[in-house]
């Protein structure tokens, strides 16, 4: 339970059909908002993934060339749990992302082709609660995430979308929601959708296996049902998912 002086969070907007979710990496959703996305799912929302890089940098004892497509098929299969069925891969390298109009346009692209209502990141800030260094890609990609929103609607920016690709301006996005944000606004009841989160962050073995001597299984049940129940401390004792939401 919270004091009074905890401020409660706010339930999400409901009344959108299509979400499209951008990161930087495989694996960035499931430690996040995957109990989000499977409830979504389930209530008939259409969810897209796009992720700038393939995580190839992500484990030290894999040379990149070989890594990149294991971590590709599991983050396919991680998707399918929580019932996404589009995942693409923007090719961008992994740990060396670079702010600035490529970035945008790329993310100005898909919007445009998914035409969603709201979109969804992870956080851009310097630090994880004012602790922990953020990584630069994580920094880069949800900062231009929050920009090619509006970039995506403006017909002036990135002309060549529309004379090359033939991609209209798609100005539907009515809100930017920030995962992992210390500074959450919203929340997400994961309790239905929980358990799948936990076998979707499961399906990135190779990667959890070399980042903890822990029992994959015990880790991720732990790490997520912690995290949500940490946050359902603000929403009215359910576990949650949070979220940052910028309103467009």
């Amino acid at each position: 339970m919270t004091d009074d002086t905890t401020p409660q969070l706010q339930p999400m907007p409901g009344d959108w059909r299509r979400a499209l979710a951008v990161v930087a990496h495989p694996d960035d959703l499931e430690y996040g908002c995957a109990a989000a996305v499977a409830g979504w799912t389930d209530g008939g929302r259409e969810i897209s993934y796009l992720l700038a890089t393939r995580g190839e940098a992500g484990i030290d004892t894999l040379d990149p060339a070989e890594c990149a497509p294991i971590r590709e098929r599991e983050q396919r299969a991680s998707a399918a749990v929580v019932g996404v069925r589009t995942v693409e891969f923007l090719d961008h390298r992994d740990g060396v992302i670079e702010y600035g109009a490529a970035l945008r346009r790329d993310i100005a692209a898909a919007v445009r082709r998914h035409r969603p209502e709201l979109l969804i990141t992870l956080n851009h800030r310097d630090t994880w609660g004012g602790v922990h260094w953020n990584t630069p890609d994580h920094r880069a990609v949800g900062r231009a995430v929050l920009d090619a929103a509006a970039d995506a609607g403006n017909r002036w920016i990135f002309p060549e979308l529309i004379s090359e690709q033939g991609l209209e301006p798609w100005n539907g996005v009515r809100w930017v929601a920030v995962a992992g944000s210390t500074t959450p606004t919203h929340a997400v009841d994961a309790t239905e959708g929980l358990e799948r989160s936990v076998r979707s962050l499961m399906e990135h073995r190779t990667y959890i296996e070399a980042l903890t001597d822990q029992d994959p299984a015990a880790y991720c049940r732990a790490f997520l049902t912690g995290a949500a129940e940490a946050a359902g401390r603000r929403f009215g004792g359910r576990p949650a998912v949070t979220f940052e939401v910028f309103p467009r």
